[in-house]
């Protein structure tokens, strides 16, 4: 569809029981209409930089409904796609009751389906998801989750080199990594045009939380690093048009009508009555510069409830306190709003971290002795090593921020304790980053289970040497030597202890969740490829576990 004048989408956003959001970007300016179930809804796009693009938002449906549709730009029609043998798209609403099933992972590279590309960078676990769905070989889940990394602005393949060099020299700064929003707005085109993921996210409802690469490696790990960066002459561009392009192509969708309907930026976009198309340049830009100075004037976490089971979705990237005598992952506003959502009367709260919250045992005593010893435990020269220690191999994950872990364990330990409320089932973590997937456990003798559950990458495996580091460093003797380091700098021990249920493995996955009568069930699927059919890759479960509902059975794995 390379003459048409929809450049990315239809992609399906949020969703609920009456309503649905449906984004688009275009070549130009001009009406864009969803039509569904004889009737249709309409917006005038909306500029940024030279880019155009709306959101339809699609009401007054029924709940439990499932319509095709289709979207059209200035009275043509430009989606669906025309002799494709997938199904047309369709908008499925919410069904009080029925159970949740829901897709996740993160780490996703942008890079093409061939011989080439899957032996450097693995069968992309989401193309194959993708097919296995147009082929109706599984039921469609009500939500994918992409928990970080849907772009890599700094770790740009061939095919981004080339644009940027068609624009400018590799050899000035930033170099091969994104400088403005031209550049990301290509990034995200490579990101989501390929023909068999633009049509999951055409029919699929999907929500997103950014994570480092979306905007660099290690963003926000400390105040040297933000200092670092900021002493560059090209790094204000960057922030503002990662974090500008992020609320276009991603966080607009995560919005509820009402949220969006609170949103001051999209407030400019819906009171805009004009003939000409609205340019929102201006208002973007600014938006991003005082959010990356000042995170508490704006939010990026959100909150859903599918019926009894919540999903709080949180930053835990631009909400930072880097303040040396304050350091939190996230900061006060935003652990108070997290705060009120950890309340109980709900069978099942998933908490949405792209960073786990619960590392290997071994990974978190080292990334906290790390974080003590940085903020001066053993002294200035020790201070000195252990920031360069965690900005060269990311010890910067939840562990590494011990006042917001200890809140948070608090927080979850009295939910799960019925403290606030009646306790839930389940408290579960989601989780990517890490480029290996697990499922942990706290060890508890009563009330709710507290799990962690990893799925990542998508598409970016790590090395097989980094693979058995990660391995030696994570577990094993790791434990006890991590708590014997991590004691000697004065860290307090956590509150509770966990283990690892199952894994590491290491393949390119996207996990499935399925609300089930006796529990959650996940399940980690891979793409194989049969027969030299690069782009065609096979399903495959990789691994398969049950977070039981009763206490007195054990996660089961087969």
């Amino acid at each position: 569809m390379a003459s048409s004048p929809l450049l990315l989408g239809p992609m399906l956003r949020y969703v609920d029981e009456r309503s649905a959001s449906i984004w688009v970007e275009t070549r130009a300016g001009g009406v864009v209409a969803v039509h569904a179930g004889g009737r249709s809804w309409s917006t005038r796009t909306f500029a940024v930089h030279g880019h155009h693009y709306a959101l339809v938002e699609v009401d007054g449906l029924e709940a439990g409904s499932e319509l095709a549709y289709e979207v059209r730009f200035d009275g043509a029609t430009v989606w669906t796609e025309h002799g494709s043998d997938r199904p047309p798209p369709v908008i499925a609403t919410r069904e009080p009751g029925r159970p949740l099933r829901m897709a996740f992972g993160s780490c996703r590279t942008s890079v093409p389906h061939d011989r080439s590309g899957n032996r450097t960078h693995g069968v992309d676990a989401l193309r194959a998801f993708a097919l296995s769905l147009a082929a109706d070989e599984q039921p469609r889940p009500d939500l994918v989750l992409f928990l970080g990394d849907q772009v890599y602005a700094d770790s740009t393949s061939k095919e981004m080199q080339e644009f940027i060099r068609a624009r400018r020299s590799l050899r000035e700064p930033p170099g091969k990594e994104l400088k403005d929003y031209e550049e990301y707005a290509h990034l995200y085109r490579l990101a989501w045009s390929d023909d068999a993921n633009r049509w999951l996210l055409s029919t699929v409802p999907s929500a997103m939380i950014f994570d480092d690469h979306d905007v660099r490696d290690d963003w926000n790990a400390s105040l040297d690093w933000k200092r670092k960066m900021e002493a560059t002459s090209w790094w204000h561009g960057r922030i503002v048009a990662g974090l500008g392009s992020y609320w276009v192509y991603q966080h607009l969708g995560n919005l509820s009508p009402e949220e969006r309907a609170a949103d001051p930026l999209w407030q400019r976009v819906a009171s805009h009555d004009g003939d000409a198309e609205l340019d929102l340049t201006q208002a973007v830009d600014e938006f991003a510069e005082r959010v990356d100075a000042d995170p508490t004037t704006y939010r990026f976490s959100y909150s859903r409830d599918f019926d009894d089971i919540r999903l709080v979705v949180v930053d835990s990237r631009a909400a930072r306190d880097l303040r040396p005598d304050a350091r939190g992952l996230v900061d006060p506003p935003e652990l108070e709003w997290f705060d009120e959502r950890m309340r109980g009367g709900i069978r099942h709260v998933l908490v949405a971290t792209s960073l786990p919250y619960l590392l290997p045992m071994g990974l978190h005593h080292v990334e906290a002795w790390d974080e003590a010893i940085s903020q001066g435990a053993w002294g200035r020269p020790a201070a000195w090593i252990g920031e360069r220690l965690r900005q060269a191999v990311d010890l910067e994950h939840w562990a590494a921020w011990q006042n917001s872990f200890q809140a948070v364990a608090r927080m979850i330990t009295e939910l799960a304790d019925g403290e606030r409320g009646p306790a839930p089932e389940s408290v579960t973590f989601l989780s990517g980053d890490v480029h290996y997937s697990y499922i942990a456990e706290v060890e508890r003798d009563g009330g709710s289970r507290i799990v962690q559950a990893v799925c990542s990458p998508v598409r970016n495996p790590l090395p097989r040497v980094l693979r058995w580091f990660t391995v030696v460093t994570s577990y094993g003797v790791a434990t006890p030597v991590g708590a014997l380091v991590a004691r000697s700098a004065k860290v307090p021990d956590p509150p509770f202890r966990w283990r690892t249920v199952e894994g590491p493995w290491f393949d390119n996955n996207l996990a499935l969740l399925r609300d089930e009568p006796d529990g959650l069930a996940m399940t980690w699927h891979r793409g194989v490829v049969e027969g030299g059919r690069e782009r065609d890759p096979r399903l495959e479960e990789v691994a398969s576990v049950l977070v039981p509902a009763a206490r007195d059975r054990a996660i089961t794995a087969s």
